[in-house]
């Protein structure tokens, strides 16, 4: 026996409401999961710590009563931090031509000051003026790449944020 018709749109009433209140449920549960509150957290801390630490570095470096020579010792010393936060750059994939300038910039800048260096050590001449130049222009230039990695770092992501990964 088949059951009376306004039984039947009754059952397939509920059905299709119940359908949809779990359809619309679940588009709510992923939008809210696709919010740039959930998003996750482009503070990038281990890069963070990086800079702040090579930053502290580089303020420290190159005291006002230090001879060019020894400045550029110390500067010999930031080269491996400098190189670490690149790499966490390239691994966070924040990369652009604007950082790959300044590391680059800093490239030309240390291979400057090595050579003026060479020349001073050769000469004994510790405080050598063009070595005192090419130790402010690699500081000037840890501080481009310390500005262009905190940008990068800094920097919202494309669009809204719900972007796929």
């Amino acid at each position: 026996m088949t059951p009376p018709l306004h039984l039947c749109r009754r059952v397939c009433a509920r059905a299709a409401t119940t359908r949809a209140v779990a359809a619309v449920a679940a588009c709510t549960a992923l939008l809210a999961g696709c919010g740039n509150d959930t998003a996750p957290d482009r503070g990038y801390p281990e890069l963070a710590k990086t800079l702040r630490s090579l930053s502290r570095d580089l303020d420290e470096a190159c005291g006002p009563a230090e001879t060019p020579e020894s400045c550029a010792q110390d500067l010999d010393q930031l080269m491996a931090p400098a190189e670490r936060a690149f790499a966490q750059v390239l691994d966070h994939k924040l990369l652009d031509g604007a950082a790959v300038a300044a590391m680059d910039e800093l490239d030309r800048a240390r291979e400057l000051r090595v050579a003026a260096a060479r020349e001073a050590r050769s000469r004994q001449d510790p405080g050598d003026l063009r070595l005192a130049r090419a130790v402010a222009a690699e500081k000037l230039a840890y501080q481009r790449l310390l500005a262009e990695l905190e940008r990068l770092r800094t920097a919202p992501p494309p669009g809204d944020g719900t972007d796929p990964v």
